[in-house]
């Protein structure tokens, strides 16, 4: 088998309207947008008026929904506050939901003044149609609570908690798996890690599924995928990310090695049909399509 991914260099709004994405049939998107924080971009305002905001994400969920396959699935990460946004943007595009998946953070909870701290991002998950196309029920081991008294014989399935899952947003306690500048600063401040997307992927594809990032970032989506001989497609708009990337899809550093977390789910029935890893075609395919945002309806 082998592993193709595409990184398309380009504004997303271009891309969805172009004959390259009207060509794909997705199995799997991953939708982890700017969150409209007033965070400093390169190529995108995330100061957008909130209206705009959240009918541009209406529209993407929209768009990506039109590309799916029958039962394909759609993970759409956001902060808290923001979880009726999300949940509307799915249902007014068409997608069922099916859980609205907790990511409880390992690292220290964000302090607030005036309310409680933060300390989980949402993730909705949702299917085209009813019932999910795929759907692999995963088992992991996690440590024993301390109210245990007996270790588990074959493990526990995953739940709609994830709180064995550490978030790359806190300095130097990321490890390697961090992206770095030369001078040690990370070189991008909201990177997923590589084990949060190889749950998402585990869980809702095949090997040779197409899996989207409309938003692919440093590319985790796609160094996953490519790895567990899945297809992959990405949209990224900032030629720094982009350049990041190809080269992590060009050679798989050492941290970008998810064979390390094949043990976490060895409980799981059918692991290596799902897994399929370490036969992967270093075939890169790159389209550049022009800059600008299709204006919001």
């Amino acid at each position: 088998m082998t592993c193709n991914c595409r990184l398309m260099e380009a504004d997303i709004g271009a891309f969805l309207q172009s004959s390259a994405f009207a060509e794909s049939a997705i199995d799997l998107t991953f939708l982890d947008p700017p969150f409209n924080q007033a965070k400093e971009y390169a190529s995108h305002d995330d100061d957008m008026p909130e209206g705009e905001y959240w009918n541009w994400m209406r529209d993407v969920c929209r768009a990506v929904y039109e590309q799916t396959s029958q039962g394909g699935a759609i993970y759409f990460m956001q902060r808290e506050k923001n979880s009726e946004q999300v949940l509307r943007c799915l249902r007014e595009a068409g997608w069922a939901l099916q859980n609205l998946i907790i990511w409880k953070k390992l690292t220290s909870a964000v302090p607030m003044s005036r309310r409680f701290g933060k300390h989980y991002q949402i993730i909705a998950y949702a299917t085209k149609g009813r019932r999910a196309r795929v759907f692999h029920r995963l088992r992991i081991d996690p440590p024993l609570p301390a109210n245990y008294r007996q270790k588990r014989k074959n493990g526990m399935y995953v739940t709609d908690i994830w709180d064995d899952i550490r978030e790359l947003t806190s300095g130097y306690y990321a490890g390697d798996e961090a992206l770095r500048n030369d001078d040690g600063q990370r070189f991008h401040k909201q990177q997923a890690p590589l084990a949060l997307l190889l749950r998402i992927i585990l869980s809702s594809t095949l090997p040779g599924d197409l899996v989207f990032d409309p938003f692919a970032g440093t590319g985790t989506t796609l160094v996953v995928a490519r790895q567990l001989n899945r297809r992959g497609l990405g949209v990224e708009i900032d030629p720094d990310n982009a350049a990041c990337i190809r080269e992590r899809l060009r050679e798989t550093r050492p941290a970008d090695d998810i064979r390390r977390y094949f043990e976490h789910y060895q409980y799981t029935e059918n692991l290596p049909e799902i897994w399929a890893g370490d036969n992967v075609d270093e075939q890169e395919n790159v389209l550049h399509l022009p800059l600008f945002r299709v204006p919001v309806s």
